[in-house]
C-alpha cells in the first residue's frame, strides 16, 4: 500500500475546509461487507475489484469548488471500499487535484496508487515521475505504467532499475481505445512486467481474444480502461430497462451491469470507472458487492445489449 508523505497542517486543513466548505471530517467508515477483491498474481495482494479512474474528471484545474466536489467523489470511493487510483500526467491537473484531495484525507486511507510515464523521452522519465509524487503526496507508485506504450523500451529499462532499488513496487504497460493489441501481446509474452492496462467492456471485447487469455498465462495483473466507453454505454443503452434478471447478480442500475460484465472475467484484477459525481460513484462501488456473472450469464448480457 501506498505510503503517504504526512501534511502539516491536516488539522487545520480539514477544520478550515469544513468551515469553508460544509465538508465533515467524520472518520472514513468500512462498507457493511466486504467488497470483492481479486490478487495481484505478483504479489498475492488483493485489491477490490472495482477502482477509480481521472481521466477528464479530475482535470479542474484551480477551480475550488470542482477540486472540493472531487475531494467527496475521493472520499466516497474509500468509505464504499475502494483501494485502487489511477492516473497520468497526459490528465491534465489530475494529479494535483488527487494530491490536493488526499492531503485532505485521513492519512491512512488504504490508497493503491497507480500512475504513468508519459513522454518520448527516456531521459526526462524520471523527473516526470519524481514529479507525480510530489503532486500525489506519496513517496512511491505502488504502479507505475508506461502510456499508451510511449518509448516503452526506453521507460522499462528505467522502470525496473527504479522496481530493483524500491522506488515502484508494479511496473506496467497500458493502450485504450483497442488499440495496438499486437504490439501489447508481444511485450507481455517477452517482457518482465508486472500489470497491463486496457480498454475491456461489454460491446469492446476485442480483448478476450488473445489479452485476457495471455495475462492469465503469463501471471499479469489487469486493469481495464474505459469501460463504459466514456459514458457510451449509457447513451447507447440507458433508455432501455434493465432485464429482470439483472438482479440475480445484484444489478441495481446500468453502471453495475456494465461493471459486474467486466470484473466477471477471471482474468481482470480490476476496473477503473472515471467520474465527477458522488451518486454515480455510489452506483458504480454497488458492483464491489453481491455475485458475479458466470459464463452463461456473460453470454445472456451480451445478447441482451447486442439485440437492443
Amino acid at each position: 500500500m501506498t505510503r503517504r508523505i504526512p501534511h502539516p497542517d491536516r488539522r487545520t486543513v480539514l477544520a478550515s475546509l469544513a468551515a469553508t466548505a460544509g465538508l465533515g471530517t467524520v472518520p472514513l467508515r468500512a462498507a457493511d461487507a466486504p467488497p470483492l477483491t481479486r490478487p495481484i498474481p505478483a504479489t498475492g495482494e488483493r485489491v477490490p475489484v472495482v477502482g477509480m479512474g481521472t481521466w477528464i474528471t479530475f482535470n479542474v484545474g484551480d477551480d475550488q469548488g470542482l477540486r472540493d466536489r472531487r475531494l467527496e467523489v475521493l472520499r466516497t470511493f474509500f468509505e464504499l471500499g475502494g483501494r485502487v487510483v489511477d492516473s497520468s500526467p497526459m490528465y491534465g491537473t489530475a494529479e494535483d487535484v488527487i494530491g490536493y484531495c488526499l492531503s485532505r484525507l485521513p492519512a491512512d486511507v488504504p490508497l493503491f496508487s497507480a500512475t504513468k510515464v508519459w513522454t518520448w523521452w527516456q531521459n526526462n522519465g524520471p523527473e516526470q515521475m519524481a514529479e507525480s509524487r510530489r503532486l500525489w503526496g506519496v513517496e512511491r507508485f505502488d504502479a507505475m505504467q508506461i502510456h499508451n506504450l510511449l518509448n516503452w523500451e526506453g521507460h522499462l529499462e528505467t522502470l525496473l532499475a527504479d522496481k530493483q532499488a524500491g522506488r515502484v513496487r508494479l511496473i506496467g504497460i497500458t493502450t485504450s481505445h483497442g488499440s495496438r493489441h499486437a504490439e501489447m501481446e508481444r511485450i507481455m509474452a517477452s517482457r518482465p512486467v508486472d500489470l497491463v492496462q486496457f480498454t475491456y467492456n461489454i460491446v469492446d471485447r476485442e480483448a478476450e481474444r488473445r489479452l485476457l487469455p495471455l495475462a492469465a498465462e503469463r501471471g499479469l495483473g489487469v486493469i481495464v480502461n474505459r469501460p463504459f466507453r466514456q459514458k457510451q454505454l449509457f447513451e447507447m443503452f440507458a433508455r432501455h430497462k434493465l432485464p429482470g434478471w439483472a438482479g440475480e447478480i445484484g444489478c441495481a442500475n446500468w453502471a453495475q451491469f456494465f461493471l459486474k460484465f467486466v470484473i466477471s472475467h477471471p482474468a481482470v484484477t480490476c476496473a477503473i470507472p472515471a467520474t465527477s459525481r458522488v451518486d454515480h460513484m455510489r452506483e458504480n462501488m454497488g458492483a464491489l458487492h453481491g455475485p458475479l456473472p458466470d459464463p452463461a450469464m456473460r453470454k445472456r448480457m451480451v445478447d441482451y445489449v447486442e439485440n437492443l
